[in-house]
């Protein structure tokens, strides 16, 4: 009787341990996933800031393009507005990068503008925060595959469970973005000047039907 008291709570100790190392071990890779989707939406401001930029650069060489334009400012309010999960927020981004491929198709008609130094810096600009964007998604998706799969397993799923934790969603956009970025304002008649910083604030958004890095925290 007395071994199997002993062996009984042996097993209580053993299954209290795992529960509490795999419950430390799921809030672990929650933050991690919380983190990375930080650092994804710093550049993402960075690239929402960018593009009135990029807009008002062309416009100062073809402002007749104003459909291109309005598409231009139409996508970039709605990937900029908040209230989005990383799956929305990725729809929201491809669509404001299928507008920015056509208006850098505009201004492949003008030789002047793809000449000129503000266009220049604007576009490498896109092009480094993309590059940190992607860099990040890779990242971030990761971990929420880790997350995910933990959440999945068995028998991690039962502390998961127990504490009501919930599968992340992957962020898949086609591409990346950045934050703080050049100002530039054309008058009339006025050519592309030099450009000054521009600051953009955070907007984290709720995720519906799973877990939020930003809400859920």
């Amino acid at each position: 009787m007395l071994v199997a008291l002993v062996v009984l709570a042996v097993l209580v100790v053993v299954v209290a341990v795992w529960a509490i190392v795999t419950y430390n071990g799921l809030i672990r890779l929650r933050n991690l996933v919380q983190e990375a989707w930080r650092q994804i939406d710093v550049e993402l401001h960075r690239r929402h800031a960018l593009v009135p930029n990029l807009v008002e650069t062309v416009r100062g060489y073809g402002a007749q393009e104003r459909e291109v334009f309005d598409e231009v400012t139409r996508a970039r309010a709605a990937a900029a507005g908040g209230g989005l999960g990383p799956a929305q927020q990725a729809v929201s981004e491809n669509a404001l990068s299928g507008a920015l491929s056509r208006l850098f198709a505009v201004a492949e008609a003008y030789p002047e503008l793809r000449s000129s130094s503000s266009f220049a810096d604007l576009q490498a600009e896109l092009t480094n925060t993309e590059d940190r964007i992607a860099a990040g998604r890779r990242f971030y998706n990761a971990n929420v595959r880790q997350l995910n799969t933990k959440i999945e397993t068995f028998p991690p799923n039962i502390v998961a469970n127990m504490f009501s934790f919930r599968r992340a969603e992957y962020f898949e956009a086609n591409d990346p973005a950045v934050r703080a970025v050049p100002s530039v304002h054309f008058t009339a008649g006025e050519a592309p000047g030099a450009a000054a910083p521009v600051d953009g604030g955070p907007s984290f958004g709720g995720q519906r039907g799973g877990y939020d890095p930003r809400r859920d925290a």
